[in-house]
């Protein structure tokens, strides 16, 4: 039905990605409405009666006791958005702007925060008619919450500010004029820091990066396997009965992955058929691998946990009729979590460089010509790709460094520490491009070398691998432009073409046997 029902509870990855890349429709569900209203209801009776309750009787921050009265309230809700759109740098990708509305819709939609459903319901339809905000990435300390970006989301809402609609950048005004959703003309008690109270932009730019990272570390699977064949590796090293002696569960996943993709094939070898053990690149891959997809696995864990949490302050508890001004908008578990995943996928590109650099070593390749290309000298064939290669992964252990170890105290000492958790967020999601990048050219050279080889048959996994391979790039005879194959080869698994006709194969192979 392409579309996504939301209710605060059971929102999905996929259902994330579904909206924000594949422009699936929200909807929100009526028993997320009764919720919406409820929570509303005690807020205006708070303002009401005039009892002091944080950021909606009362000031933000070290303003927290400064008292606001009722005619002010919605000025200084108004007053909150516009003195904290304090962003700078590059926009935010579109489809990372559609991730941060749906996760703070969703946040709203459970009925802890007082919001109006009319408020609610504008976000709603920015989502599904394609209003996007121009949010900037930079600017968020992820404590209490990502009150910068997250302005700038609001900006819109309010008319002001900046929007992509239908692909051209315009004011918001426009933008919500020609989409046919009215600007609203004011936030109430309590609006505006509900829709800025929260972790979605760190958690929109992680999660995306995340679901990016699972299809990347398969290609990487897929990579490694026509290394091994370009190299003759051995096959041994992935016995199940090595991995289920030491049982982590990423390395048993990738080592029988391996074989799976390799099965069949006339390139790889037995230990002592040529040589007694391959190098640690090529021997250690199923505890690399794995290791990295088990921190993702916990990184998807966690994220799955934030996107249905309440991450808002105060929290508005309808039923007991009770507000609690708590710390739910601070980053540090997903900070954690998105620094970890840094890690992961740098070591991912780390041991990618190391095998490319055996694929074009004449020290190492075990009899292909150097630098994987005939006349030597020349032509100076893959040698500058390594090169690249080997810059991409020098700069992702400087980006590797965490950012969730540091905290800057922010307004006047009462925000004394501070999660750093868009910073982490972003810096995974850097790493994550240069990884693929690196893999993408690992890939290349590995076909290149099969070829050299002299093509024999392939693994079931690999023979369709490598045809997705030849199919958008040809093998190099001479030197041209290399940069023109690297970006078609990233694009290729950008569009997870590799994986897709790999488990095919593999899927054909298993209904047939």
């Amino acid at each position: 039905m392409n579309r996504v029902f939301i209710n605060g509870n059971n929102l999905t990855i996929e259902d994330v990605v579904n909206v924000c890349r594949n422009n699936y429709e929200v909807i929100i569900t009526e028993e997320a409405i009764i919720n919406v209203k409820k929570s509303r209801e005690l807020v205006d009776k708070l303002v009401d009666e005039g009892k002091i309750s944080y950021g909606i009787t009362t000031g933000f921050g070290r303003f927290s006791d400064v008292a606001i009265s009722r005619e002010d309230s919605k000025l200084l809700q108004e007053n909150l958005i516009i003195s904290h759109s304090c962003g700078v740098g590059n926009p935010l990708s579109e489809d990372t702007v559609r991730a941060i509305m749906l996760l703070r819709v969703n946040n709203l939609a459970k009925g802890y925060s007082g919001i109006r459903l009319e408020t609610l319901q504008t976000l709603v339809d920015m989502i599904n008619k394609g209003v996007h905000p121009i949010i900037p990435e930079k600017g968020s300390l992820g404590a209490s919450g990502d009150l910068a970006p997250l302005s700038h989301m609001v900006l819109t809402m309010i008319g002001e500010g900046e929007a992509i609609y239908k692909g051209e950048r315009m004011p918001s005004k426009w933008a919500m004029e020609k989409s046919g959703i009215s600007i609203m003309d004011s936030l109430s008690s309590k609006e505006g820091l509900a829709l800025i109270n929260g972790t979605q932009v760190m958690t929109a730019i992680g999660l995306l990066a995340t679901y990016d990272a699972m299809n990347l570390l398969k290609t990487a699977d897929i990579a490694y396997c026509l290394t091994m064949e370009a190299l003759n590796g051995i096959t041994c090293a992935m016995d199940e009965r090595v991995h289920k002696v030491r049982p982590h569960q990423g390395q048993i996943n990738t080592a029988k992955n391996i074989l799976d993709i390799l099965k069949g094939s006339e390139m790889t070898s037995k230990q002592g058929e040529i040589r007694v053990q391959d190098a640690y690149s090529l021997r250690c891959t199923p505890q690399i691998h794995g290791a990295s997809k088990d921190a993702i696995e916990y990184v998807m864990n966690k994220i799955n946990i934030e996107i249905n949490s309440v991450t808002d302050n105060p929290i508005i508890f309808a039923n007991e009729e009770e507000i609690i001004s708590g710390g739910n908008f601070h980053g540090q578990p997903i900070a954690l979590s998105f620094d970890f995943l840094g890690i992961a996928l740098s070591e991912i590109a780390n041991i990618s460089e190391r095998r490319l650099e055996k694929l074009v070593n004449p020290a190492l390749n075990h009899g292909l010509p150097a630098f994987l290309v005939n006349h030597g000298g020349l032509n100076s064939g893959f040698m500058i790709v390594q090169y690249s290669a080997a810059s991409l992964v020098s700069e992702n252990k400087v980006l590797t460094h965490p950012a969730s170890v540091d905290s800057i105290p922010s307004s006047a000492n009462q925000e004394d520490h501070v999660s750093m958790g868009t910073i982490a967020a972003r810096k995974a999601r850097d790493i994550m491009e240069n990884a693929r990048k690196v893999i993408a050219m690992e890939i290349l050279s590995a076909t290149q070398a099969i070829d050299l080889r002299g093509k024999k048959r392939l693994g079931i996994g690999t023979e369709a691998a490598y045809s997705v391979v030849r199919e958008h790039t040809s093998f190099v005879d001479k030197d041209r432009i290399m940069y023109i194959d690297i970006n078609t080869i990233e694009d290729v698994i950008k569009k997870n073409l590799l994986v897709e006709a790999v488990e095919n194969a593999l899927e054909k192979e298993l209904l047939l046997n």
